[in-house]
């Protein structure tokens, strides 16, 4: 499978449609790694930028006693310099993309953990504020003869998500939408108060059609989980991870570990809607977060041609290796003998 950070900088969301039986890893031969020069010298420059930006957050971690060592770990194993990671239990699929020695579930029971989850509790206990907001917008919508807040804000997903599911973004990759926030002015204001630590996949309104699902898939990424609001959910409706089935609750969180095989059902006749929270796993150390922060920007920076092109250094320095003291002093004057 070709993730996202070894091979290409074009995608958001990666996915794999396989639908697998858990079976333990046997011991082997080694996984091939990946060389060198299998990089592009555009993802070339990418990671040395990475580990440049990585340095200098060291800098200022380590000095305090948080260690960078695993996401120097997750570069080697997305680069493919590392064998790629094995799964834990059944169904989990971690990709390249991985972090070590975090804890694998396929669900989590955040608001009945305050020390991990501060905020949980607090976002159940003021869930009427967004179900109340939502419900008024759905309602708008619903009178509306054409378009609406669903028609096209995620179009580009159905591929991966099938052409039942669309989404409303309320922040994406970081940058909050600032034209969907004002559509929901309460839900923006208490997911900001609450300081819940989003990851870099975002915040939406999930709407999943009647008599649609989405199909099994992983995104591989272990140092996101994800939490499911529940706003509208007809009675048959249901979420599986991994082994397990469950449904979701209005007015609670359904969380789960995305790096697990997961799918989605509708059999009903009415649409079933959740608000869709992206957040660091709590086993992340502060330092670790904003280095994973840093990583992702820059692979953002880097897709929308934000980055001017360079000649990597490690090339630039095998060229310098086999150059004599002559040609080194033509490179530099330009060419000229004189």
């Amino acid at each position: 499978m070709s993730y996202l950070l070894r091979f290409s900088l074009a995608s958001s969301m990666i996915v794999n449609t396989r639908i697998t039986a858990f079976v333990p890893p046997a011991p082997s031969a080694p996984s091939p790694l990946v060389a060198l020069s299998a990089l592009t010298e555009r993802q070339m420059q990418f990671w040395e930028d990475i580990d440049d930006g990585i340095d200098d957050i060291a800098t200022y971690y380590e000095s305090n006693g948080q260690s960078l060592d695993r996401i120097r770990a997750f570069g080697r194993s997305a680069r493919g310099e590392t064998p790629p990671p094995t799964g834990s239990a059944a169904g989990h699929q971690p990709s390249e993309e991985n972090v070590d020695g975090l804890t694998a579930r396929p669900f989590w029971d955040v608001a009945a953990d305050p020390e991990s989850f501060p905020w949980a509790a607090q976002l159940e206990s003021n869930a009427q504020i967004i179900i109340e907001e939502f419900e008024a917008n759905l309602a708008k919508e619903q009178a509306r003869e054409e378009g609406g807040i669903f028609s096209g804000d995620s179009a580009w997903q159905n591929k991966i998500m099938g052409l039942g599911w669309s989404a409303v973004r309320l922040q994406r990759l970081g940058q909050w939408n600032q034209d969907n926030c004002k559509e929901f002015p309460k839900t923006y204001e208490l997911l900001q108060s609450l300081s819940i630590p989003l990851a870099v996949r975002g915040v939406c309104f999930a709407r999943q059609a009647p008599g649609s699902g989405v199909a099994p898939h992983t995104d591989g990424r272990n140092f996101i989980l994800t939490s499911h609001l529940g706003l509208k959910v007809p009675e048959g409706c249901w979420i599986q991870v991994g082994d397990e089935r469950r449904s979701w609750e209005v007015g609670r969180l359904t969380t789960l570990d995305t790096s697990f095989e997961h799918s989605t059902g509708n059999p009903t006749d009415s649409d079933r809607h959740v608000l869709i929270i992206d957040f660091w796993h709590p086993e992340l150390s502060e330092a670790e977060r904003k280095a994973l922060t840093f990583v992702y920007d820059l692979r953002n920076k880097f897709e929308r041609g934000d980055v001017p092109v360079r000649k990597p250094r490690k090339l630039l320095a095998k060229e310098e290796e086999g150059m004599g003291l002559s040609a080194i002093w033509k490179s530099l004057a330009g060419g000229s003998d004189s």
